[in-house]
């Protein structure tokens, strides 16, 4: 946009494509870590200053942004997502993810249900929790039953539960005759038939395999499905994720999506990918093929190899199912040293699930046990994910090992489950970020979206400064949270060095990666209860834009209309954003002064019409105003 008194000078050839101006820019670089403009070519940032450096940098082909003096933060990174499994999916799912009232939800569900199509299921799979609801419970298989009667539903609730409704148990193949799964329930009725209520028990498999027997996308529905998903990523000011694989994500023909797209230069988010064996007892095998033909660092800026994980062996992987107790596993370290041992001899990091300081506990043991052999530390790149229960021991072990830690804001949608089990004072520790971080471990942030939390980044941020969850329940202390500007370097910096990148990403200075988003709402200065309520009005990845809203509608690069035409985003979108409650107290305030406001004029106009009789002619008084029709 023509900006005045910022005239071209710098000629086409040496302009920069794109300049950001008018802005409020938190560098993240402790030489200067503030600005008020920035310039990139290239996809990488050329310059950074005040609005008048700019002018060397601007050509008559420079694209200059006015930031409309609007927070600008380094592009958000997301160290634990899943990432390429949600992108084949989010096109056939029906999201919950900030909807307030269960009503709604229903309501929601009931019209999708007529818009789908014969064979098709209604799925509502993870980003919600029944904290979040007015209603504070689940849907039940009755209402779901009234709200579909024919169209197969299948409702997700975080690693605990499914519900379904009578087409989706026969779409199923659930019967009085279908056995009980190992490590599952299926809830029956007198009569014996399943009542529509499945249990994690304390395994989520049931409830995955059941979710597997729905329909999937084609291959071109897959890439249309999976660019929308980044783009609602991008929607938050995302430009990186660390994708964590996971169960039923297979390689390579569950890649080959946004291998396809990152090929093209349609990728609108830089993938960093993890490889996660997927069948119990073959576990060696596959990362012995997978060591023989790639290394940790394969590809681009855009996609690239990771490592492996975020399991490594079945049997070593401890469920997360607060509703139910601590699994006890089996033996499993002879399997597990030696998939440890391939991958640190091979040069491969790996990341590693581990809710429970029992299994981190066991983990180290082995690692101690390589260490002897020179294993440990050796250079590569490793982690635990989750850690909710780790202890200051197990915390000292892992920094000697030279290993990092990822968390998630899980107990955003857990918390109340894990406070009911373990109580206040390890709810509080759960998990224990300032321990980690005052041993000066590498401390990344993620959302584990999309099947329990919600991929919205704000939401995990609310969670790491508040340490509330989404029923707005109090769990970590003052002494366990972080402040905003550690909680944003954990969601940017911090995961760079998890990805070997953090010379490139996470800051905003000359020669890193232009990735970057303008903020709807200042984040460092808004109330705290509206921090998950921030969006990005424009996201910038590599010097493109790729998402943009409000006054920047438009200028962000035009996707392929959203199909199937019948697809719950179609006609909802994806995270449903509510008002602000942070707002609540002072627009409550200024309704209140509007209608004192009326008052006041409405005193006025009776007593220009003489039926507010002045105290001295023995009236009742301005204070007490009267209309004759009631005296």
């Amino acid at each position: 946009m023509p900006v005045r008194g910022l005239v071209p000078r710098a000629a086409a050839d040496h302009a920069a494509e794109l300049v950001v101006r008018n802005a409020r820019i938190h560098t993240q670089d402790p030489r200067r870590p503030q600005a008020e403009a920035l310039a990139v070519r290239g996809g990488v940032v050329t310059a950074v200053g005040d609005d008048r450096d700019m002018a060397a940098h601007t050509g008559p082909h420079t694209r200059v942004v006015d930031a409309l003096g609007r927070r600008v933060v380094p592009g958000l990174n997301d160290a634990h997502l899943h990432v390429i499994r949600g992108g084949l999916n989010y096109v056939l799912e029906l999201r919950w993810d900030g909807v307030p009232t269960l009503r709604q939800g229903l309501a929601m569900l009931r019209e999708q249900a007529a818009r789908t199509p014969k064979g098709q299921w209604v799925r509502v799979v993870g980003g919600w929790s029944a904290e979040q609801f007015a209603e504070r419970r689940l849907p039940t298989p009755a209402e779901l039953n009234a709200a579909a009667p024919d169209t197969p539903v299948f409702v997700l609730h975080l690693y605990q539960s499914a519900v379904l409704n009578r087409a989706a148990l026969k779409a199923a193949g659930f019967d009085r005759n279908t056995p009980e799964p190992k490590g599952g329930q299926i809830v029956r009725g007198r009569d014996g038939e399943p009542t529509g209520m499945l249990l994690a028990a304390p395994s989520a498999l049931i409830l995955y395999s059941t979710l597997a027997k729905a329909p999937v996308l084609d291959g071109e529905h897959r890439r249309t499905s999976t660019r929308h998903f980044l783009r609602e990523l991008n929607r938050f000011g995302l430009t990186s994720a660390i994708d964590a694989a996971g169960g039923f994500q297979n390689f390579p023909e569950n890649y080959s999506t946004v291998v396809d797209l990152a090929k093209s230069g349609r990728l609108s988010l830089r993938i960093a990918y993890h490889l996660f064996p997927q069948t119990p007892g073959q576990e060696i095998d596959d990362l012995t093929r997978w060591t023989e033909t790639a290394r940790p660092g394969d590809g681009d800026e855009w996609l690239r190899l990771n490592g492996a994980g975020e399991n490594l062996t079945w049997a070593a992987a401890d469920f997360e199912n607060f509703t139910q107790p601590r699994p006890e596993l089996a033996e499993y370290e002879a399997e597990f040293e030696k998939a440890v041992r391939l991958l640190m001899e091979n040069g491969w990091g790996f990341r590693l699930h581990a809710t429970y300081d029992e299994t981190i506990r066991r983990d180290l043991a082995v690692f101690e046990k390589l260490a002897a052999d020179g294993l440990f530390p050796a250079g590569n790149r490793w982690l635990f994910d989750h850690a909710e229960t780790v202890s200051p021991a197990s915390l000292d072990r892992i920094a000697a090992l030279g290993g990092a830690v990822s968390v998630q804001n899980r107990l955003s949608f857990q918390g109340e489950a894990f406070l009911r089990r373990y109580g206040p004072g390890a709810a509080a520790d759960a998990p224990p970020i300032t321990a980690m971080l005052e041993r000066g471990l590498t401390v990344a942030a993620g959302t584990d979206a999309t099947r329990v939390s919600t991929y919205n980044p704000w939401v995990a941020l609310h969670w790491l400064v508040s340490g509330r969850t989404v029923g707005d329940l109090a769990l970590r202390p003052p002494s366990n949270r972080v402040d905003r500007r550690t909680a944003l370097d954990l969601f940017t910096r911090a995961g760079a060095a998890l990805t070997g990148e953090e010379d490139v990403k996470g800051v905003l200075r000359p020669g890193c990666y232009a990735d970057l988003a303008v903020l709807s709402e200042d984040y460092f200065a808004v109330p705290e209860a509206d921090i998950p309520h921030i969006e990005s009005l424009l996201t910038v990845t590599g010097g493109r834009i790729v998402y943009a809203a409000g006054e920047y509608e438009g200028l962000d690069e035009e996707l392929p209309p959203i199909a199937p035409d019948w697809s719950p985003v179609a006609r909802f979108g994806g995270y449903q954003a509510g008002s602000r409650p942070g707002r609540a107290g002072a627009r409550q305030a200024e309704l209140l002064g509007g209608a004192v406001a009326e008052s006041e004029e409405q005193r006025r106009w009776r007593a220009a019409r003489g039926l507010l009789p002045d105290v001295a002619d023995g009236g009742p008084g301005t204070d007490t105003p009267f209309d004759p029709c009631f005296f």
